[in-house]
């Protein structure tokens, strides 16, 4: 399930983060990339600095208000959070994330997600194109706007041609692991909202909620 996420950050957010990350130092990306992505990952990331934790501190508020996300993902730990940049002639190949991250925490990528600093009009090139059975899409989104898609897929970042390309991405390890089962928990809790804002509270939505929920028992790890 690939779901873009409209204004997750708001315009304040998005400019008090590109101020924050201005006066950030930034390291090759390939430093972060697993022994087989380095050799197509060309760009640049934060470094590890006290500068930067305030600015991921308000990504992760964003996400943990955001209704959409909070329903796709089922986020048991947003993790290991970078800031990067892609400048002119940077790309990152074909590629797939790593299932384990965060060092000796070993965090689990169920989910992965990408928060666009840059709009559409400030650099040419530098689509994330995430590759399907039999297809592939490109996007591009708004400043402020997410897309979050699962860690399992193929996806790459196309050369940049024009301007710079600046993005937070993360992963999420997900209270289910099954991304079929999210999918089903998220359908019904698009329906269970849906109903309640047509109905209200009735017995319907009662029953809705208590499968819902026994579900989400059955399944969360």
């Amino acid at each position: 399930m690939i779901v873009c996420i409209a204004d997750l950050l708001t315009p304040d957010e998005v400019a008090q983060i590109k101020e924050g990350l201005a006066q950030a130092a930034f390291v090759p990306g390939e430093t972060t990339a697993g022994w087989h992505a380095k050799l197509v990952k060309q760009n640049e990331q934060a470094a590890k600095q006290a500068a930067v934790e305030p600015l991921k501190v308000v990504v992760q508020k964003a996400l943990a208000r955001n209704a959409l996300f909070q329903a796709i993902a089922c986020p048991r730990i947003v993790h290991s959070l970078l800031f990067s940049r892609y400048g002119v002639g940077m790309s990152y190949g074909r590629h797939t994330d790593n299932a384990l991250m965060g060092g000796a925490n070993f965090y689990r990528s169920d989910v992965s997600l990408t928060v666009f600093l840059s709009g559409p009009d400030d650099y040419d090139g530098g689509e994330l194109v995430i590759e399907g059975a039999d297809s592939e899409q490109p996007y591009k989104l708004a400043a402020g706007s997410a897309i979050v898609y699962p860690s399992t897929t193929l996806h790459r970042v196309e050369p940049v041609v024009r301007g710079d390309r600046i993005v937070v991405v993360g992963w999420v390890q997900s209270l289910v692991r099954d991304a079929a089962r999210r999918e089903i928990l998220f359908d019904l809790e698009t329906v269970k909202r849906t109903l309640f804002a047509q109905t209200g509270k009735t017995p319907e939505f009662d029953l809705l909620t208590k499968t819902t929920a026994n579900l989400l028992r059955q399944w969360a790890e």
